[in-house]
């Protein structure tokens, strides 16, 4: 086969850079720029690229096929190995800041590359944002651009949830109101006001709808007729009843309604009623806020009720996920949102128990404390009660709290592996008892000790005397400030999860079921959660949320902007994904870890986006190894 002439070459290149960032976000005039300053330059493997000795750097190189690794110089001690791969370019920040590279980059098969000269690289990053960011280094292009591709899937896929097509059965928002036929008026419209519903469906014994009654009937039937609320509801109840199964769509439902002029549809499984849709219902998802949220769940009635919402909960987190709402935003909406349902059960539970919630404070920990909570998350969470017998009083406080730990594991919250919740005794403590512990922690702590320190010291008050459990984050920010043995062993902890990044820098993945994986959190956003406790706790500064930490330990040790950015920037793209592996399923089959997901269910964007994150985590555990273990 002859060689292909220049303009057909010219096409491949364009076409086999458009594929990658920047240039699939540049404008065509600058692409072909690009292309038409750049050569090929072909690689053979273990052939040297690139070395220190040779001077500061002169060309930007863009991998068409091949890889190329580098592997760092004693000087570099913050970058480690790293790989570059098909769609990637190097050497960036040489080529930016004018100088050799710290590496010797080496072919590791081989390679063909893009060669453009720096001269035309830094007029090309002066017409072209996009290709400036790169040049710069600026992670959150990279951010934005896989945001903006998971915003159009998730788009999609909530409209498909908000169409027409929608199950039933995934479309009742609550729990039936239902009586039986012989229950008196009084008690059916007490048990409607009670639950703020505006129709009751009359049931048998076994379950199978026979009638209704709405609110619309009630003038006609009850209150124009005058009669006695003494009256059976099936007397009075609308007949017949059409029902649909959970099998049929909201599409049918509609058709129903319309041709019937209903405004109720009970949905049943077999012949046993599961739920009522009402028209409200057919478009209550696209008018679903947080508003409306926020007010069902402090209105809530019950734990079935609480339990439905916490269903709208998640769909909310979908539907702005799709809107393309941001992982700081999204995680702290989620959180308060759980807040709000956490806030409604405790008390709902406290009233039956008789407990003053003025003589105690139920406390967030973990995620939760740090108001970062994803859609799959388990409970932690402790209580702390007045008093000035402690051991008399505590039963009372755990039989409470077992309760609510028991019922927020039916809203969907699993009780947590470690039993770090307000039921377990070493949990259920008085302001004096928790500053006893946390004290022993910081001052002569074991390595178990450690671990819990890693929960419990992301302590944010939640509900009732909030005045109870404020001081305990005081009293342990004065404690750990320069605490050198326990920033030590915290330091050690953290150290010994290993970014999951090869040798050269390509991802580490671990095969799950014949797929390849990694987890999200424990080797992902956990790095950051305890590198920014450990630095502010050290630092004496006050903050829980992990965002707000790393841009508290910036400021104090005045770290340069670029760096910054990229470390807050990684942490919100691992906690997206993390969103988005929840919602979607993108866990292999077999594993109920909610924050494993497939390597190959991840686009191109994603998969170069998670290995720059990682090398963001690994030089943030390699400044920990400098600062607090060597």
């Amino acid at each position: 086969m002859s060689d292909p002439s220049p303009i057909d070459a010219a096409a491949v290149w364009r076409d086999a850079v458009h594929r990658h960032l920047p240039f699939s976000q540049m404008e065509p005039a600058h692409v072909d720029f690009f292309v038409g300053h750049a050569h090929e330059q072909a690689f053979r493997a273990g052939q040297c690229v690139l070395q220190p000795e040779d001077g500061p750097v002169q060309r930007l190189y863009f991998v068409l096929m091949g890889a190329v690794a580098g592997v760092r110089g004693v000087t570099d001690v913050y970058e480690g190995s790293f790989q570059y791969e098909c769609g990637d370019m190097f050497p960036v920040a040489a080529l930016s800041e004018r100088r050799a590279v710290t590496a010797v980059y080496t072919a590791q098969r081989d390679t063909r590359c893009l060669v453009l000269a720096r001269e035309h690289a830094e007029a090309l990053a002066a017409a072209s944002q996009p290709f400036a960011d790169v040049l710069q280094r600026r992670l959150p292009r990279f951010a934005d651009a896989s945001r903006q591709a998971m915003q159009a899937t998730l788009v999609s896929q909530t409209l498909a949830t908000q169409s027409l097509e929608t199950r039933l059965g995934a479309l009742c928002s609550s729990a039936p109101q239902a009586c039986l036929p012989q229950t008196p008026l009084s008690e059916a419209l007490a048990q409607m006001s009670r639950h703020r519903v505006g129709s009751i469906v009359v049931a048998d014994a076994a379950g199978a709808p026979q009638g209704i009654l709405t609110r619309h009937d009630l003038l006609d039937r009850v209150t124009l007729p005058q009669l006695p609320l003494t009256t059976p509801i099936a007397d009075v109840m609308s007949t017949p009843l059409h029902c649909l199964s959970d099998e049929h769509t909201a599409q049918d439902a509609a058709l129903l309604m319309a041709r019937h002029g209903m405004r109720h549809v009970p949905v049943t499984r077999g012949s046993r009623l599961v739920g009522m849709v009402s028209e409200r219902d057919l478009f209550a998802l696209q008018r679903l806020s947080l508003n409306q949220l926020s007010t069902d769940l402090r209105r809530a009635a019950d734990l079935p009720a609480l339990q439905s919402l916490a269903g709208q909960l998640r769909q909310f987190a979908r539907n702005l996920l799709g809107q393309g709402v941001q992982a700081k935003q999204l995680t702290e909406l989620v959180s308060h949102l759980n807040d709000v349902l956490t806030e409604r059960l405790v008390m709902l539970v406290a009233a039956r128990h008789g407990r003053d919630l003025q003589r105690a404070c139920w406390v967030a920990f973990g995620s939760e404390g740090r108001s970062e909570q994803t859609i799959a998350t388990d409970q932690d969470n402790g209580l702390v009660f007045e008093s000035n017998a402690p051991d008399a009083d505590r039963p009372a406080w755990l039989a409470f709290a077992r309760e609510v730990n028991e019922a927020l594991d039916a809203c969907g919250y699993p009780l947590c592996k470690g039993n770090v919740m307000a039921s377990n005794p070493e949990c259920c403590l008085t302001p004096q008892e928790w500053r006893t512990r946390f004290g022993r922690w910081i001052g002569q702590g074991s390595p178990e000790d450690l671990l819990a320190a890693n929960i419990y010291f992301d302590l944010r008050p939640l509900v009732g005397n909030l005045a109870l459990a404020t001081p305990l984050r005081e009293f342990i920010a004065a404690r750990a400030k320069g605490a050198t043995r326990f920033g030590h062993l915290l330091a050690e902890d953290l150290l010994r999860r290993r970014v999951p990044l090869t040798w050269f820098g390509g991802i580490d993945a671990k095969t799950t079921n014949g797929v390849p994986t990694v987890d999200l959190k424990l080797l992902g956003t956990a790095i950051f959660v305890d590198v920014a406790r450990l630095q502010c706790l050290m630092l004496g500064l006050p903050e829980v949320n992990t965002r707000r930490r790393l841009e508290a330990i910036a400021r104090a040790q005045h770290t340069d902007a670029p760096q910054a950015e990229a470390w807050v920037t990684a942490f919100e793209y691992l906690q997206m994904l993390r969103l988005r592996a929840q919602l979607d399923g993108l866990a292999p089959a077999g594993t109920d870890n909610p924050n494993v997901v497939r390597l190959d269910a991840l686009n191109d964007i994603d998969r170069r986006m998670l290995k720059e994150c990682f090398r963001v985590a690994r030089r943030l555990q390699q400044r920990v190894q400098l600062d607090y273990v060597r």
